[in-house]
């Protein structure tokens, strides 16, 4: 018998909607505080300074801004699933479009982004389809991925700065979510179960389907360590000798599976 096709999550439009721009809001205000010296400062992306860092971000909603002023495409060509496991095609696009972007007035910047945002995510149907780098997506599907888009670089830039920017619990559910969901559409099964709580549970790789009591691969651990994992932020070895990562069972290593998204 073939195995059963993944189920896609659904997920509440309204709250996702929200969540994009409460999270957006948290950046905005610790951006503002943020000295020169602090936006000259490094980061763990590259070549990227905390000030490219912060411009990258206002793309998480701008671009959804302006893709809502174009012309919808015809069919959809991605699926929320695909999202993740694609986002490698573009980076040197994306890298060469962030350093690009004019940071002379940066919270002006932010304060346009956001306004175009709520200006223009109002009233758009969640099947709106929307072109992205990636192909066309639902706009429902597509403001899944800018929560993710924020929480992962939110937490990129709290890594830069020493700040403590605090995550929407929506916008983290969804990141959380999402990339717990690619990891069960890249490795496909029900031999191991990867627990993430309080967001999310699934079950994936190859092998005998556990059905009741204790499963016997288990992995567990926190949102933000999995959302570190799954991006390739922190390393599977390094995230088990400091103890953010629990795996028990023969088959619980993730290592061979992970990054999911770049």
């Amino acid at each position: 018998m073939p195995p059963a096709k993944k189920r896609t999550r659904s997920y509440d439009s309204a709250k996702t909607r929200a969540a994009v721009l409460a999270q957006f809001r948290n950046v905005r205000e610790a951006v503002a505080a943020l000295t020169p010296e602090q936006l000259a400062g490094p980061t763990r992306l590259g070549e990227w300074t905390v000030r490219e860092l912060a411009a990258h971000m206002t793309m998480a909603v701008g671009s959804l801004a302006r893709k809502l002023a174009e012309p919808e495409p015809a069919t959809r060509e991605l699926a929320l699933l695909e999202w993740p496991l694609v986002t490698a095609t573009q980076a040197v696009t994306i890298d060469e479009d962030t350093r690009a972007i004019d940071t002379a007035d940066l919270m002006g910047l932010y304060d346009r982004s956001a306004a175009r945002y709520e200006e223009r995510i109002a009233g758009a149907s969640d099947d709106r389809l929307v072109r992205t780098r990636f192909g066309a997506m639902r706009l429902a599907d597509f403001l899944v991925t800018r929560a993710v888009e924020l929480v992962v670089h939110t937490d990129d830039l709290n890594a830069a700065t020493g700040l403590d920017i605090p995550y929407d619990r929506q916008a983290l559910a969804a990141c959380t979510r999402l990339l717990a969901d690619a990891l069960a559409v890249k490795a496909p099964g029900g031999a191991v179960e990867v627990r993430i709580p309080p967001y999310a549970v699934v079950q994936c790789v190859e092998g005998p389907r556990h059905t009741r009591g204790t499963p016997p691969n288990v992995v567990e651990t926190d949102p933000l360590t999995w959302i570190r994992l799954a991006t390739g932020r922190t390393g599977w070895a390094e995230a088990l000798d400091a103890a953010k990562v629990v795996a028990s069972g023969e088959r619980a290593d993730l290592a061979g599976l992970l990054p999911l998204l770049r």
